[in-house]
């Protein structure tokens, strides 16, 4: 953990509009910075709700995929050619395609171009965030991931030239979302704030925010689940996801997004259900060398524990309340997929490096095999 005097920098959109029919500005927004030619990225939850954000014959792109790959995103690149406004609207994945579509659609670069660290080119067009789920917190971040089918691997890029000029945060775009999407969204932002709170980078800022949204997800993500239409219940999953936005900027995730991403690669696992399958593995993995912020986080989860198979148990437990199936084997995962997925995992130095315990090949398996 750094200390409190350490130096870290937050970068998050210059304008945040949070809270009902925050989404009902940006027909005027568009118009008062005089964009013509908006075009909206949406994924296929949203295609059909284009008309929920007020512009006049906008162009679209509604192909979005979970998981999506260079070539959907190159896709959506072509079908930008001539706007001068990109509006991302629907979960993660629109979101981070349209953040790449904003630094692409203007210059002649491919996306192994800007792929990775602060390598995307400065932004000519505008960038409009508005999220449909309260999961990832990419309307308020500068990353993006998109999967290189070559190689089955998730592919990031970072960059400031990607953070959004206005993020519309609006609660009321979310009753509609299913109750088992609801449920793995929700584990996804809190895995982003407990991740964060227990990575080697936390930082007394961060961890603010962190504790902050796992203790939301605690208070509210039941109550999503188990009515769509409670408003109060969105709202505070909607901030959970917010929050763990701001966490990912300057700390990122760890060891649970790690580990996850082989099952969505390789599996197509929603991004969401296959960060809840890790998410008890890992926490528990982790509570020897974090115990003490383990503890806040059981608290904020409402429950209590102190060995690492009760952590794991009761956290498990947690998520299988939400009504998920919390066995790898139930979404098709069969035991000889495990080595290979583990050495995936454990080849991701950018996220494991910072993780509180050091986890070999070894015991990334193990934890693929206490899931299944």
């Amino acid at each position: 953990m750094l200390e409190l005097t350490s130096l870290i920098e937050l970068q998050i959109p210059p304008v945040v509009r949070f809270g009902d029919g925050a989404v009902k500005s940006l027909a005027s927004w568009t118009a008062d910075k005089g964009f013509k030619a908006p075009f909206i990225i949406a994924d296929a939850a949203n295609k059909d709700r284009i008309d929920l954000l007020g512009l006049t014959n906008p162009t679209c792109f509604t192909d979005v995929v979970p998981e999506p790959s260079i070539e959907n995103l190159d896709a959506a690149v072509a079908a930008a050619k001539g706007c001068d406004l990109v509006i991302g609207f629907g979960g993660g994945s629109a979101m981070d395609i349209a953040k790449l579509v904003a630094v692409m659609v203007s210059d002649e670069v491919a996306f192994a171009d800007i792929s990775g660290p602060h390598r995307a080119p400065a932004r000519k067009v505008g960038l409009v965030q508005i999220p449909t789920t309260a999961g990832t917190g990419s309307e308020v971040g500068t990353r993006a991931l998109v999967t290189d089918l070559a190689t089955m691997s998730k592919v990031a890029t970072e960059s400031v030239h990607m953070l959004a000029d206005v993020a519309l945060v609006d609660p009321l775009m979310t009753v509609t979302v299913p109750a088992p999407v609801t449920a793995a969204t929700g584990v996804d932002a809190m895995a982003h704030c407990v991740e964060a709170f227990t990575s080697k980078r936390s930082h007394p800022i961060i961890d603010g925010f962190a504790l902050q949204g796992i203790q939301l997800v605690g208070k509210f993500l039941k109550r999503a689940v188990k009515d769509g239409n409670d408003k109060e219940a969105r709202t505070g999953m909607a901030l959970a996801a917010f929050y763990g936005g701001i966490c990912l900027g300057p700390v990122n995730t760890t060891s649970g997004h790690a580990v996850a991403y082989p099952l969505g690669t390789r599996h197509k696992l929603p991004h969401g259900i296959a960060n809840a399958l890790i998410f008890p593995h890992t926490l528990a993995a982790n509570a020897p060398v974090a115990p003490q912020k383990t503890a806040f986080i059981c608290e904020a989860l409402g429950f209590s524990a102190s060995e690492p198979a009760e952590i794991c148990k009761k956290a498990k437990a947690f998520c299988e309340d939400l009504g998920l199936d919390m066995a790898l084997s139930a979404y098709g995962v069969d035991e000889a997929d495990l080595p290979l997925m583990a050495k995936e995992a454990h080849a991701i130095r950018r996220l494991l490096d910072w993780n509180p315990a050091d986890l070999s090949q070894e015991d990334i398996e193990g934890l693929y095999r206490a899931a299944l």
